[in-house]
């Protein structure tokens, strides 16, 4: 049977600028204005799990994002990896969202997929993760805003087997294995469902040049807060994170200096008393 599979992208900053990521003393959001974003590692391995599905038993693969205009770039990368759509969910209006606020902007682009394209999804994919935050929530909170049976942190996903010669598929059924801390748990999953992946699951394909020149006639759909008409303004962006910062300061890192005069002799002595008035044993 065909699948249709979303992949929830999240465009992350270039670690390499992370020096230059600042916090904006008003707003207290996280400013990124001209530092490089990438595809957010983890994203990769569900894209790729999507599209294997895809492969294996057809359907379709539509990516989506919630991010600045500049996440279109990345959206196209996963075109090129074999995506067949995109949609970027961009507006001021989503800006400062917790993830509780971001999964449901993503819960009602999904909807909203699905209503134009007149079918359900089968699988909504994640990586378990984000490079910048690390707060493991998006998917799960993602499976509760859809109803749908959810699990976080899969390494191993493959069509369930009805134990009749052959191996055939178990109609939408999958065994899954979740990482745990000391090991880790096996289930059976039906669809639709909602997965959080981890690295473990796939090595991502590479983009191939092939996949370059098509995704040029792939379309990638924008929806701003006025196309995500059921979603409600209490719900969005800064508003509608219940996560709030509390006061922002900044660690004074400097170092006071003092001169020391006097002939080398007189310095070290200086130096031992300094240290000794610090609590640090010298010796004799």
């Amino acid at each position: 049977m065909p699948y249709n599979v979303a992949v929830c992208i999240k465009p992350v900053p270039d670690p390499k600028y992370y020096d230059k990521v600042t916090i904006d003393p008003v707003k207290k959001t996280i400013t990124r204005t001209g530092i490089p974003i990438l595809f957010n590692p983890v994203d990769k391995n569900a894209l790729e799990a999507a599209l294997r599905l895809r492969e294996r038993y057809s359907g379709t693969v539509a990516v989506i994002s919630m991010a600045p205009p500049e996440g279109a770039e990345i959206l196209r990368e996963a075109l090129a990896m074999g995506a067949d759509s995109a949609y970027l969910l961009s507006d001021r209006a989503f800006a400062g969202a917790d993830t509780l606020a971001t999964s449901y902007t993503l819960f009602h682009g999904l909807k909203k997929i699905e209503k134009e394209k007149n079918y359900l999804f089968d699988f909504v994919l994640c990586g378990c993760e984000s490079a910048d935050g690390a707060t493991a929530q998006v998917s799960s909170q993602l499976g509760e805003w859809l109803r749908m049976p959810h699990l976080w942190n899969v390494f191993l996903m493959d069509a369930a087997e009805t134990g009749k010669a052959g191996g055939e598929h178990e109609g939408n059924v999958f065994s899954v294995k979740t990482k745990i801390e000391n090991g880790y748990m096996e289930w059976r999953i039906k669809s639709p469902a909602v997965m959080g992946v981890s690295r473990e699951l796939n090595k991502p394909r590479f983009t191939s040049a092939m996949g370059i020149v098509k995704a040029r006639n792939k379309p990638i759909t924008l929806w701003n807060r006025a196309d995500l008409s059921e979603a409600d303004d209490e719900f969005l962006g800064l508003k509608g994170s219940p996560t709030q910062p509390g006061e922002i300061f900044a660690v004074d890192l400097k170092r006071s200096g003092k001169f020391l005069t006097g002939t080398h002799e007189e310095i070290v002595k200086q130096i031992v008393a300094i240290m000794k008035t610090n609590g640090i044993l010298v010796g004799d």
